[in-house]
């Protein structure tokens, strides 16, 4: 009788949710020191907050940020690799009880670390899933999941269609950035069935684009896209002041697919950094408070793509915008990106 009192206790117990943490540890690994990192940080504290998860009262958070500079050579990118590898066996030896990777080589160089040590992970300001191991663009796999920042191709060009509808060849100039590589090869094969043929050329991050630049436009591209890449942050975005010197003269729109900070293209298309890291705070909530599994939790995106328009870069281009984007648009200049 006393046994099958104590197996009905056992499964009395198994069978209540577990009950919330008087306190939560977090550590965060970050890769490059860029302010879209800062935006998307700010969203995943916030969405914390949001779900009683509050820093300096029930939250100690630790934020690791590995310097990765515009010059990095071979030897400095086997350096930051080390760097991380490092950095995540320390914050295996402090137990955390969820760890926060913001950018995909935190993500990708790390997490296998930290899952193996059974701490759960969520992933954020990431554009391509795949790029970090994920098993497809919604689900990440054992131990990990997070937001992305993942642009179909498809959609924005046709919205890039929608405001340049003469376009049939596009110039990408990008780095070595796991971003922008995924995104314009991707693009290549989407943008074709647009009638679009996309022409890349990749740099170094300490190089200027202009050469590249100069030579797509030979070439008779018609506009240029800005993909996410860390290039252009890196340096406080002087490489996009130096690729509008080219493109401006020559009379040549750009379109950016990404919500970073600059001005000067017609249109910007893509997923706001402070939203996606408010979406990794939902998954993170989830993983603390319900004990739920990260890989049961699918890879969230923003639902709608933010577009802005740059209005004086269009008069400027004598690009006359149609009503269908103007009505969903916000200007530029009114949001802080």
């Amino acid at each position: 009788m006393k046994r099958c009192v104590s197996c009905f206790l056992v499964a009395l117990l198994c069978s209540i949710p577990a009950l919330a943490k008087d306190s939560y540890h977090i550590e965060v690994l970050q890769v490059s020191k860029i302010n879209p990192f800062d935006w998307a940080y700010e969203g995943f504290i916030e969405e914390l907050a949001n779900n009683g998860i509050v820093l300096g009262q029930n939250l100690v958070i630790n934020r690791h940020i590995i310097d990765a500079d515009a010059d990095a050579g071979l030897w400095k990118r086997v350096g930051i690799l080390m760097k991380i590898k490092s950095k995540a066996s320390d914050i295996v030896a402090s137990k955390p009880d969820l760890v926060l990777t913001i950018s995909s080589p935190a993500t990708k160089y790390s997490k296998d670390k930290f899952i193996s040590a059974g701490i759960p992970v969520v992933f954020t300001a990431v554009a391509v899933p795949q790029a970090i191991g994920c098993q497809s663009v919604t689900q990440a796999g054992p131990g990990f999941t997070g937001a992305s920042l993942y642009l179909d191709p498809v959609s924005a060009f046709k919205i890039a269609k929608l405001a340049l509808p003469d376009l049939t060849k596009m110039g990408i100039v990008h780095s070595d950035d796991d971003n922008a590589v995924a995104f314009v090869q991707e693009a290549k094969e989407k943008a074709a069935t647009l009638g679009i043929t996309v022409l890349s050329r990749q740099v170094e991050k300490s190089d200027s684009p202009a050469a590249a630049a100069r030579d797509l436009v030979a070439q008779g591209v018609q506009a240029f896209g800005v993909p996410i890449d860390a290039y252009f942050a890196l340096r406080d975005y002087q490489p996009t002041r130096e690729l509008m010197s080219v493109l401006d003269p020559a009379g040549i729109p750009s379109v950016c697919f990404c919500h970073v900070g600059f001005s000067g293209a017609v249109l910007y298309v893509g997923s706001e950094f402070k939203r996606i890291g408010s979406l990794s705070g939902t998954q993170a909530a989830k993983i603390l408070k319900e004990g739920a599994k990260p890989e049961t939790l699918p890879i969230l995106v923003q639902d709608e793509l933010t577009i802005l328009v740059d209005l004086q870069a269009s008069k400027d281009k004598g690009i006359d915008l149609p009503m269908e984007i103007l009505q969903i648009a916000k200007d530029v200049t009114s949001v802080r990106k």
